[in-house]
C-alpha cells in the first residue's frame, strides 16, 4: 500500500538512476525558483487565517482550530505548484484522488497485519485499485499536454516546475537512464506522499509548542513584526532574517521529526562503534532516538529550548551531525528549502494575525502512523490580535 501511494521516485531509487533523477529535479527546489512561489503559498496561508478570523468574530471573539487539519491544506496547496507549475488545476484535481488514497492506506496502519490481504478484492482494496488507476489515467493525460506545449514553456519565463523539468528530461533522452512517462508519473506520486503530510506536521507541532510556550510565542511575534510588519505577506528576503523563528522550527525538529527513522546502506565494509558493518548492509537510523539523546543535546534533551540553536546547527549539540530532521548526505531530503520556507511563511503569517494557546481538550499523545502526528488531533484557540489589515495590503 505504501508504495502504491509514494511510488517508485527519487526516495525509493537507487545508484545512477537515482543520481539522474536528482539532478534533473534539483533546480525546482533552487532558492531563486522557490522564491517565485512564495505569493502564491502566502495568499493560501493568508485565506485560511481569514476563515479563522471570520469564524471568530461570528463567536466569541476566539475559536478553536483543529490545526492538523488546517494544515494540510496549506501544505497540497504548495506541493501542487511546485510539482505542476502552470498546470496547477489539474494538479490539485490529481492530487485530490492521491488525498483519498493516503486515506486508505491510513486506515490499513490501523489493522492488524494479515499477510496477503492487501490482494483480496474487498470493497475498500478495490476502491484503492480504482483511485490508483484514475490517479495514473489523468496524470498520463496531464503530462501529454504539457509535452505539447514544451516549446512554449520554455520561453515563459514562469518558475520551473517537477513536472516541466523532467518532462524536457525525457525529451533531451538519456544514456545514464532516460526518463519514460510511467517515471515521471511515479515521481509526482513521491513527491506528494513525501511532501504534504511531513510539512503539515511540521506546522502542526510547531503551533502546538508555541501554544504550549507563550513566552517563545511572543519572542517570535515580535521578530517578525519587526521584520516583516503587521499584515504584509513576508518576502523570501524577510523570512531569512527571522533567526528566532529559525530557531523554534529547528528546535521542533528535533523533538518532533515527521519521520522517526530512517535506512542506508553500507556502500562497502565498514567499522562503526566497533562493530564491521558488511557492504550492502541496511542501517536503520533512530532519529528521534538520536534527537532526544542526553549524551548528545544535555540534560535538557527532552526540554523544548530552541536556544540551542542561538548558534546554528552545526553548534547545538556535541557532535555537528546529531541533528538530521532532513537525512544527511547526497540522498537529504530534496525539498528540505521548500518545507522550511513554507514553514517560516505560515508561522509567520498567524503570528502577525492571532495570539494562541491550547485547548483544554488537547491531549499530548506523540504517536507514528507512517510518520510522527498528534493521536487526538491539535486543538488550538485562537484570537485575533486588535490591529486588523485592510483589504488593501493583504496581498503580496
Amino acid at each position: 500500500m505504501v508504495r502504491q501511494l509514494e511510488g517508485e521516485g527519487l526516495v525509493s531509487l537507487r545508484g545512477d538512476k537515482w543520481a539522474h533523477r536528482r539532478r534533473v529535479l534539483t533546480p525546482a527546489f533552487h532558492m531563486e525558483n522557490l522564491k517565485l512561489l512564495l505569493p502564491f503559498v502566502g495568499r493560501t496561508v493568508v485565506d485560511m487565517v481569514d476563515k479563522w478570523r471570520d469564524m471568530a468574530a461570528a463567536g466569541s471573539g476566539e475559536v478553536e482550530i483543529d490545526v492538523s487539519e488546517w494544515f494540510q491544506v496549506v501544505t497540497e496547496d504548495a506541493i501542487t505548484r511546485t510539482a505542476f507549475g502552470r498546470s496547477y488545476e489539474d494538479g490539485k484535481a490529481v492530487f485530490k484522488l492521491q488525498t483519498q488514497l493516503m486515506a486508505f492506506a491510513s486506515e490499513a496502519f490501523r489493522k492488524v497485519f494479515i499477510p496477503g490481504y492487501r490482494f483480496l478484492p474487498t470493497r475498500k482494496n478495490t476502491s484503492s485499485w480504482k483511485l490508483d488507476k484514475e490517479i495514473r489515467k489523468n496524470l498520463v493525460t496531464l503530462i501529454s499536454r504539457r509535452q505539447e506545449a514544451a516549446d512554449d514553456e520554455k520561453l515563459s519565463g514562469c518558475a520551473k516546475d517537477l513536472l516541466g523539468l523532467m518532462i524536457n528530461a525525457s525529451s533531451n533522452g538519456g544514456k545514464v537512464s532516460p526518463i519514460t512517462v510511467n517515471d515521471i508519473v511515479e515521481e509526482c506520486k513521491t513527491f506528494f506522499f513525501a511532501g504534504k503530510q511531513t510539512t503539515s506536521n511540521l506546522l502542526t507541532w510547531t503551533t502546538v509548542v508555541l501554544a504550549m510556550h507563550p513566552e517563545w510565542q511572543e519572542l517570535a511575534r515580535q521578530e517578525v513584526l519587526d521584520v516583516c510588519g503587521a499584515h504584509d505577506i513576508p518576502s523570501r528576503e524577510q523570512l531569512v532574517k527571522l533567526k528566532t523563528l529559525g530557531m523554534i522550527l529547528n528546535e521542533t525538529l528535533r523533538l518532533y521529526p515527521p519521520a522517526v527513522a530512517t535506512v542506508r546502506r553500507a556502500k562497502a565494509d565498514v567499522e562503526l562503534g566497533g562493530c564491521l558493518i558488511p557492504r550492502d548492509t541496511e542501517l536503520l537510523i533512530p532519529i528521534m532516538a538520536l534527537h532526544h539523546d542526553a549524551r548528545l543535546w544535555g540534560p535538557d534533551a527532552t526540554q523544548f529550548n530552541p536556544a540551542r540553536f542561538a548558534r546554528g546547527v552545526a553548534q547545538a549539540a556535541a557532535h555537528p551531525t546529531a541533528f538530521i530532521p532532513f537525512g544527511l548526505g547526497a540522498r537529504m531530503c530534496i525539498g528540505q528549502n521548500l518545507a522550511l520556507l513554507e514553514a517560516k511563511l505560515t508561522v509567520a503569517i498567524i503570528l502577525q494575525r492571532f495570539d494562541f494557546r491550547l485547548s483544554p481538550s488537547y491531549l499530548h499523545a506523540p504517536t507514528v502512523l507512517m510518520l510522527l502526528h498528534p493521536q487526538y488531533g491539535a486543538p488550538v484557540i485562537f484570537r485575533p490580535r486588535s490591529s486588523e489589515p485592510s483589504d488593501h495590503n493583504r496581498g503580496m
